[in-house]
């Protein structure tokens, strides 16, 4: 039986994919800031555990709990939309710390033990704004294409060790963390003189389309983390799928 590790499993993407890992027959380490084990499967094959990715106490004592994984994935993030002119400079080392360091502070804790045994799974969830330009999400565009760059080299790096690393991009969906997760960091972010664009760009975001489900997700994450090819993205849901071919 194998055993994922996802990381952000509170709300949204994180918990329907740990539902969705556990309903293929895997154990399933579900981690959250706070955790709550009411969310989902009462089962032998799910753990919920604390786990702030921001803590290197935190992971070490995750991950000495775990026990042997076979694939991680690093779903924790934080959402913000605003003005980059109006966001403070602690705002956006805030998000990096989750969005940027955080995935790189996981990935490298469980690289050991992934190395001696050659094999495992790393995979990153990241979203479409890095697959094409979108206005009020600099700074978070900026913490998620960190990642892409970063997922791609060490790609690279460890296929001489027979490990995976995989970039799963969401496309846009109502019930992202931007909604979830951006709580009182977002005031203020749309300043006056910024207003009536910020409408303009809202009513865009407003408009019917092709919206993400969390499904689209999980399965997007399924397919990356069973995939034994060089394929390094996964785009998820149809508008993403469909930047990612116009970015060719």
């Amino acid at each position: 039986m194998k055993t994922v590790l996802i990381t952000g499993c509170s709300s949204g993407y994180g918990l329907e994919t740990a539902r969705y890992f556990h309903s293929q027959g895997w154990k399933v380490i579900a981690t959250m800031r706070t955790p709550r084990p009411e969310l989902l499967p009462a089962s032998e094959r799910m753990r919920v555990l604390a786990l702030d990715v921001t803590r290197p106490e935190s992971i070490a004592a995750v991950l000495a709990a775990s026990g042997p994984i076979d694939v991680l994935v690093n779903n924790a993030g934080i959402g913000l939309l605003g003005a980059f002119e109006a966001t403070p400079i602690a705002t956006t080392r805030e998000l990096f710390e989750t969005n940027t360091f955080g995935v790189m502070a996981m990935t490298q804790a469980v690289l050991p033990q992934f190395r001696a045994r050659r094999s495992g799974v790393v995979v990153n969830v990241t979203s479409s704004a890095t697959l094409a330009p979108m206005p009020l999400v600099a700074v978070y565009t900026a913490s998620k294409m960190a990642i892409e760059g970063f997922t791609a080299s060490l790609a690279h790096e460890l296929a001489a060790f027979d490990v995976g690393v995989k970039l799963v991009e969401p496309g846009y969906g109502p019930s992202t963390r931007f909604t979830e997760n951006g709580g009182a960091r977002m005031q203020g972010l749309i300043p006056e003189a910024y207003a009536a664009y910020a409408q303009s760009v809202f009513a865009l975001f407003a408009q019917p389309s092709a919206v993400t489900k969390e499904t689209d997700v999980a399965e997007a994450v399924w397919r990356a983390a069973n995939d034994s090819s060089t394929q390094l993205r996964f785009p998820a849901g149809a508008d993403a799928v469909a930047l990612a071919k116009a970015a060719g």
